[in-house]
């Protein structure tokens, strides 16, 4: 039985990653990217998604080694029908331009949230549990879902881990934590950003409150009904929280590290606003930026903000006695894991986005419902940014007089709504749809919660997630 459940995910993968493309491919005059191009990052997914299951031990040791060899599997085919010079340029721009600064706000905001602890007598209960998820889904949008995840996800495991029964808690707090909680501002999560730099007004996603609130509401109904069959089953065993004090004890050490939070936050919208000042652009108007090879350089702005976080992390940790850190059992292994995954990710997607952004606008698609589920079933397996820009666009191109008036042509607010929901709500189906997933599975681990496997937690999301994003469909986007 699970051979079979294996079998029709991978089928499923596949299916949400390839006919799309290659019947518009099919369809467009254009030389289309070769889909066989596509192979290595639908290798590197099955690798991260089967060989935990097959050789757990084996794949922690020898991650680095599988990722390098999907890496050379993609950019030696690319050399060969690209040349060498365009392979070069399209992993250094990927790389430089998207990876590094990727990383690097991922490690400022492990580094700052780990000098931070939240200890008190606060047990894990189904109405504790349903507060910590709401208080984190809502800090998303301030100070962006990787930064919520990463400032709450210590908390949450540290008040549950007198539970056996737990791994629900963390998937749920990927659901809404680390992806639906970052729809309201371009803070939140980066495909808004990227739209606020292409002439969204800032604060226009305020008004997807109320869709992130029905599905907050859908969703914490459920999650309660879940979490508290369990928590009775955890108290039938003879489990309890270790409660040494009467009264409610609470308190927050490391407090001074909100001001770095804020540091990184600042260094974030920085990276979408300086751009567009005349100080950082050529007499072209082009992006003033370091030269690295051909037409690849690392931005100005980027720099600046890559400074920013990283003065932010070493503050953190010269200001913060390493006792907290010991009471927060921080390492460096789910950076660590992130950091090598992830450049294997980023590289060998890039033949998908290519292929993407050439047949995208060739799509067809010119609905609510259409876009919001292309944008999203895409968004869970490729990067959301890129693939928000591109259904984006494809908007903008159609010939639409009233709507938001972007850089790239006018997008109806109906049109935008379903792009924007599409990309940050359906990040949260897959462990590698946005970048806090992986972070906060990789933190789990470490503190002995037996999240589910790849495929694992996608029957989660089959379970919980697309039928709220039908109910989504009916009640928002038809």
């Amino acid at each position: 039985m699970k051979k079979i459940i294996t079998l029709l995910c991978i089928f499923c993968s596949v299916f949400f990653l390839c006919p799309v493309n290659v019947q518009a491919a099919e369809s467009t005059q254009a030389a289309a990217v070769p889909v066989w191009l596509c192979i290595p990052f639908a290798g590197l997914l099955l690798c991260i998604a089967l060989m935990p299951l097959v050789k757990g031990e084996w794949w922690e040791a020898h991650q680095p080694h599988v990722v390098i060899l999907w890496v050379l599997a993609m950019a030696i085919p690319f050399a060969i029908v690209y040349g060498v010079g365009e392979m070069a340029e399209t992993v250094l721009e990927c790389t430089v331009n998207d990876y590094v600064t990727f990383i690097i706000l991922l490690f400022g905001l492990f580094c700052v949230s780990g000098n931070i602890t939240m200890e008190g007598d606060f047990a894990g209960s189904p109405r504790v549990n349903v507060g910590l998820l709401a208080l984190g889904t809502f800090l998303a949008s301030c100070i962006g879902t990787t930064g919520a995840s990463m400032l709450m996800v210590r908390p949450v495991l540290k008040m549950n881990s007198w539970r056996k029964r737990k791994a629900h808690i963390m998937v749920f707090f990927i659901f809404m934590v680390s992806n639906m909680g970052g729809i309201l501002t371009p803070i939140g999560d980066p495909p808004l950003l990227m739209g606020f730099m292409r002439g969204v007004p800032f604060f226009w996603s305020l008004h997807l409150f109320p869709v992130l609130l029905f599905n907050m509401i859908v969703l914490l109904f459920v999650f309660y009904h879940v979490d508290r069959r369990m928590y009775r089953r955890d108290i039938a065993e003879g489990r309890k929280p270790d409660i040494s004090k009467p009264g409610t004890q609470f308190r927050i050490d490391g407090l001074h590290n909100l001001i770095f939070l804020v540091m990184i936050v600042v260094a974030v919208i920085l990276s979408g606003v300086l751009p567009g000042l005349k100080i950082f652009q050529d007499s072209a108007g082009n992006v003033l930026g370091i030269p690295v090879f051909r037409d690849v350089r690392l931005s100005i702005p980027s720099v600046i903000e890559i400074v920013i976080i990283l003065a932010a992390a070493g503050l953190s940790f010269k200001t913060t006695p390493k006792e907290i850190r010991t009471r927060n059992h921080f390492t460096w292994g789910a950076i660590k894991e992130v950091a090598v995954l992830f450049i294997g990710i980023f590289i060998t997607m890039q033949p998908a986005l290519m292929l993407l952004r050439q047949v995208g606008p060739n799509l067809g698609l010119d609905q609510p419902y259409q876009l919001f589920w292309a944008t999203g079933a895409l968004s869970s397996f490729l990067d959301n940014t890129p693939t928000y820009l591109v259904f984006l666009t494809t908007a903008g191109t159609i010939g639409f007089t009233s709507g938001i008036s972007t850089s790239l042509g006018t997008v109806p607010v109906h049109l935008l709504s379903a792009i924007s929901c599409g990309a940050v709500f359906m990040g949260a189906n897959t462990y590698i749809g946005n970048a806090p997933n992986f972070m906060v599975k990789s933190i789990s681990d470490e503190n002995g919660v037996s999240m589910p496997s790849f495929f694992g937690y996608m029957l989660w999301s089959l379970a919980f997630l697309i039928p709220l994003f039908l109910l989504d469909t009916l009640i928002f986007f038809l």
